[in-house]
């Protein structure tokens, strides 16, 4: 396991296709990296939920996973499942985040997910997003996708724990889920924990790392 170190993260992009995909891909990582950096710029962006309870919980979640942080959600009205027969209008919306940063980061879903909307979301990325350092997250759920990332995020028990008390929290229309417990998110992290030599850790899909060597 090599340890890489990168640039100096001021300002992030989180994109998702429904509402707490970002916090169980990235909560632990968003944590970690806003509670380092105060005032860090996130700019989020969900495909789905607006309008409904959902966006309260969303809004609710996001503040509370980046302590900190200015952060600028926007939640959209697409229906859920429905990715791919709303191609133009989640391409015009990924667009528009773009045209309105420039993130060091972009947390998004990764191609191999097996859900649609995530797996579509996750081909609009680089038709957008074309010279950016993106990590894609994974989320545990009864598909049994769960692949072999190459990026790991190192977290604390606490941050570990921190993680799953504020998921419970701030979406309770998930808790009736049966893949949606305490077991399952910190199992998770324990394995890509132990797959990085760490306590619990996140893991990530990239396809491009760009590196400056030179330190230029």
């Amino acid at each position: 396991m090599i340890g890489f170190k990168p640039p100096a993260v001021n300002r992030v992009a989180l994109l998702a296709a429904h509402c707490d995909d970002i916090a169980i891909g990235a909560g632990g990582s968003l944590l970690t990296l806003c509670s380092a950096r105060p005032g860090l710029q996130v700019d989020a962006l969900v495909l789905s939920g607006g309008g409904t309870e959902r966006e309260d919980e969303e809004h609710a979640a996001l503040t509370a996973f980046c302590p900190g942080a200015d952060l600028r959600l926007t939640v959209l009205k697409m229906p859920d499942g429905r990715l791919p027969a709303n191609w133009e209008e989640a391409k015009e919306a990924v667009e528009d985040l773009r045209s309105r940063t420039e993130p060091d980061l972009l947390f998004a879903p990764h191609p191999g997910d097996a859900h649609q909307d995530h797996r579509g979301l996750a081909k609009l990325v680089p038709t957008a997003f074309r010279d950016h350092q993106v990590l894609g997250y994974e989320i545990v759920k009864w598909d049994g996708d769960l692949g072999r990332p190459s990026v790991y995020q190192a977290l604390t028990p606490e941050v570990a724990e921190q993680k799953v008390a504020l998921l419970q929290r701030h979406y309770p229309s998930q808790r009736q889920r049966p893949w949606y417990d305490r077991e399952a998110f910190l199992g998770l992290a324990r394995i890509r924990g132990i797959e990085c030599q760490s306590r619990y850790a996140e893991a990530f899909h990239t396809n491009k790392l760009t590196l400056d060597l030179a330190g230029g």
